[in-house]
């Protein structure tokens, strides 16, 4: 059986003042840049911003990056690819991953890899942490950055995580999505060693959802569709859940597949409600990575589940 961990949101708590906190806010009425260290900016645009607004905010942070720092920085695009962005920066790094997810581990880890590359080569450079729409995509890699840096860093970045901690107080807040937070657990847990890589298979028989949702006319229709990596490896038969029932199993395990369904690597597992036609609502949503997974059981509280947690 499988069981998850504890989640903690950014990791352990830090008090104190950064270094450098300026904030340039709305430039061209929709963007905020801000420095998260002396050597890591976040450039950042609501979803909302229109194509002119961004095109139009991507040269005036140019403009201001240039006159600052010259052709020292690199732009790491959080975000799907954009050609305004090559378009007005020299040096742009595609690292983005699919909205509203949790990146890949293996993403998690390569990002702070390229960042510390980038860093580490001429004391001048700057990495500029570029995001569009939710800023829990900032908030992912400037906290997965932060234990990064407090294992496989310098001393004098230790100043610069104080600086990192306010930032992700300051200006992102909690992370929304809890898939996220779990994230970055994991990415800490194996960064210390407090997490053990379990790089086995893992096979999943059945999954029981305590506390059915009642939609309109009362239970629901649920089903449930499982991803490994971005591949669709299971869809579920459709589940009449009736008002007032307690909880639901999927038995995925079966004659053919004894041992259950085979899993290994970032695991999302979505659970929807069927309505008229061929119309779907998302009741939740959850993320989990194999490597981490030491138990029989893994549990979830409603509280640890995307969407379910907004509820």
């Amino acid at each position: 059986m499988l069981k998850s961990s504890s989640y903690n949101g950014y990791g352990d708590a830090l008090t104190s003042q950064p270094r450098s906190s300026r904030t340039t806010n709305n430039v061209a009425g929709t963007m905020d840049l801000s420095y998260v260290t002396e050597r890591i900016i976040s450039m950042w645009f609501p979803s909302s911003a229109t194509s002119h607004s961004y095109r139009q905010g991507q040269r005036q942070a140019a403009h201001m990056l240039r006159n600052k720092h010259g052709d020292n920085y690199m732009v790491f695009n959080l975000s799907e690819p954009k050609r305004a962005l090559r378009n007005e920066h020299k040096f742009v790094k595609e690292v983005g991953w699919t909205p509203n997810l949790a990146p890949p581990l293996e993403r998690l880890c390569s990002v702070c890899k390229d960042i510390d590359s980038w860093l580490s080569k001429d004391q001048h450079r700057i990495a500029v942490l570029h995001s569009r729409g939710s800023k829990d995509k900032v908030g992912i890699i400037v906290a997965a950055y932060m234990h990064y840096s407090s294992i496989c860093g310098t001393a004098e970045q230790a100043l610069d995580r104080f600086s990192m901690k306010k930032f992700l107080d300051d200006n992102v807040g909690p992370l929304k999505l809890p898939s996220n937070k779990r994230y970055v657990d994991y990415f800490a847990g194996l960064l210390s060693r407090s997490i053990k890589m379990n790089a086995a298979s893992l096979y999943l028989t059945h999954v029981t959802v305590v506390g059915a949702p009642a939609f309109k006319n009362g239970g629901c229709q649920a089903f449930l569709k499982l991803y490994e990596g971005h591949n669709p490896v299971y869809t579920s038969g459709v589940y009449s859940v009736s008002n007032g029932i307690s909880q639901f199993t999927v038995n995925i395990a079966t004659v053919e597949r004894k041992q259950g369904l085979e899993l290994r690597g970032d695991i999302l597992i979505k659970c929807y409600h069927r309505g008229y036609g061929n119309q779907r609502e998302t009741i939740f949503a959850c993320q989990f990575h194999t490597c981490a997974v030491a138990d029989n059981t893994l549990s979830f509280t409603r509280q640890e589940l995307d969407i379910a947690c907004n509820v």
